[in-house]
């Protein structure tokens, strides 16, 4: 299973009977899995089982969800409201002597508001049930192109994650191969510098003198800092090629490079390992920036 990416769009539509509608679903990068739903009036007793889905496909991303629904004119009939009608008619038969005018004609009385309704028949349960089972089938629809997607750009930020785990790789052979981080090499500096001391200095006891040049030698020696990088470098590539949510780990390691790094750089003091310190922790920092958008 390759890595997959946070950010995603797609789309699902759907119809049964006079109804039709469109799901929008995208998501961004977030810490965890946060589920946010729009969805029309009438349609909120849908959200639990939406949220149960984007939950079983995912787990890291903001997810927004919006379906738009749109319905045609349904079956209806007419229907006649007596007590406003005898109102009505009472009204015209008090009015009959007064004004003189002939009695209203039914088409007339049928134009008054409220006289005549047109009442939209109501769906039956299993008409509701029906209906909402489409709109859950095409919310799949939507939540596959939306995996779809996540999962081509994650090939993509794999591409890019493997390249710079070259470029680190290549950077730590370097640090390798520099004559500071060689323990002859330390220890010619040290003889160096002792001598400098002890000529300027009276002799200090041989024990002193070992425990001071241990010490030195721990500090300045980078050969753990470049063997953690080599393993941090397997791991990453490791979690790479097994796929699947592996974000929070890869975010985890690029702290551990950073750590690495960051060391290696405060106990370089020569220019060529300073300088590689440097371009380990700008690559370190490009690496981060990408691994944000793994799932």
């Amino acid at each position: 299973m390759p890595i997959a990416s946070m950010t995603g769009f797609s789309r699902g539509t759907g119809q049964h009977g006079p109804d039709s509608w469109s799901w929008e679903v995208k998501s961004v990068n977030a810490r965890g899995l946060d589920i946010r739903c729009r969805l029309p009036a009438g349609m909120d007793s849908l959200e639990p089982a939406v949220r149960r889905r984007v939950a079983d496909r995912f787990s890291r991303g903001a997810v927004n969800l919006t379906l738009q629904v749109t319905s045609a004119t349904r079956r209806g009939r007419f229907e006649v409201n007596r007590e406003a009608l005898d109102q009505i008619k009472a009204v015209m038969g008090e009015l009959h002597d007064e004004l003189e005018v002939e009695p209203p004609r039914l088409d007339g009385l049928l134009t008054i508001r409220g006289v005549v309704d047109l009442v939209e028949e109501e769906d039956s349960i299993e008409e509701i049930e029906a209906r909402e089972q489409a709109v859950l089938a095409s919310l799949e629809e939507a939540l596959d192109g939306l995996s779809a997607a996540r999962d081509e750009e994650g090939t993509r930020i794999a591409a890019v994650l493997d390249s710079q785990l070259d470029e680190i790789a290549s950077l730590v052979d370097a640090a390798v191969g520099c004559e500071e981080a060689r323990p002859e090499r330390l220890r010619e500096r040290l003889a160096a510098m002792l001598s400098d001391v002890l000529d300027q200095t009276p002799a200090l006891p041989e024990e002193r003198l070992a425990q001071e040049v241990a010490l030195l030698l721990i500090k300045a020696d980078v050969r753990e800092e470049i063997d953690r990088l080599s393993a941090h470098i397997a791991s990453a590539r490791g979690l790479l090629a097994e796929g699947g949510p592996s974000g929070r780990r890869l975010d985890f390691l690029c702290q551990e490079f950073n750590r690495e790094s960051n060391t290696l750089c405060s106990k370089a003091a020569e220019v060529d390992l300073t300088r590689i310190g440097l371009d380990l922790k700008a690559v370190i920092e490009q690496f981060r920036e990408q691994v944000q958008n793994v799932e």
